[in-house]
């Protein structure tokens, strides 16, 4: 098994932009990105659908990268109106919008001949209509500001590989693949990048305490470098694709280590 290498100092590869990111108050990948935002230059609206964790968040981050570089509301992905709430502050605050990492996604493990719609439905509802709900505003708002822009989905592996109990979170990321790839065509016209990242296993709390050990311990053998990626390796992924350095890469779906094991 390998150690994760060291991590990385920021390069200023987003400084000047504007970025929205969903799920951003966790200690998982939207928590990771929006350090790595900052880190590279950025300026940060931070959604999360926890409104006492979003403000926590926004004060440390404020407190170590400065107020004027982070702000945030609550923003419940399957809310039109939050998510309408999210953008403007957006564009209020930081006069634009540059980029916009769609992270929020809802799991869950249920055999299929078990699952009940209720399940079905939370988890197609936060994790690909929720995606698409966020993708459409930053289109509208993209294509009218006419500056281009970065739209980044988070998709996963599960949209290629079949594992058991995860039918409905393997057909929302699939579908976050696939509405990646259809919305890159429409907003090409605009200048606007479209893209997605794919993580096989970032390890976070979250995921710990809805997985079993045992199953953990199985999906992490099955990983190239016999390890779970770290949350901001999967960040780092998602700041090149909302940088200038993917400048000619759209509705591309970055797999982010072995999406064959």
């Amino acid at each position: 098994m390998s150690t994760p290498p060291p991590y990385e100092p920021g390069h200023q590869l987003l400084a000047g932009r504007s970025a929205v990111i969903t799920a951003a108050a966790g200690a998982g990948i939207g928590g990771a990105t929006a350090r790595r935002f900052l880190e590279e230059g950025a300026r940060i609206v931070v959604g999360d659908a926890h409104a006492r964790r979003t403000a926590e968040t926004v004060a440390a981050l404020a407190e170590e990268f400065g107020a004027d570089r982070v702000t945030g509301t609550p923003c419940d992905v399957t809310d039109e109106e939050q998510v309408g709430a999210l953008f403007e502050l957006a564009e209020r605050v930081h006069g634009g919008l540059d980029i916009v990492v769609n992270n929020a996604g809802l799991g869950g493990t249920a055999a299929l001949i078990e699952m009940t719609d209720e399940q079905w439905d939370k988890v197609i509802g936060t994790t690909l209509t929720g995606t698409f709900r966020c993708t459409r505003a930053a289109l509208r708002r993209m294509g009218a500001a006419r500056r281009g822009g970065v739209i980044v989905n988070n998709a996963s592996v599960l949209g290629w590989r079949a594992q058991a109990g995860q039918a409905h979170y393997a057909a929302a990321k699939a579908g976050v693949m696939a509405l990646t790839r259809c919305a890159s065509v429409e907003a090409a016209e605009h200048g606007i990048r479209v893209n997605a990242v794919a993580p096989s296993l970032a390890l976070h709390p979250h995921l710990v305490k809805v997985t079993s050990p045992e199953l953990l311990a199985e999906l992490t053998a099955r990983e190239a470098f016999g390890r779970h990626a770290q949350p901001w390796e999967v960040a780092n992924a998602i700041v090149f694709l909302a940088s200038p350095y993917s400048s000619y890469l759209t509705g591309e779906v970055l797999s982010v280590s072995d999406r064959h094991a």
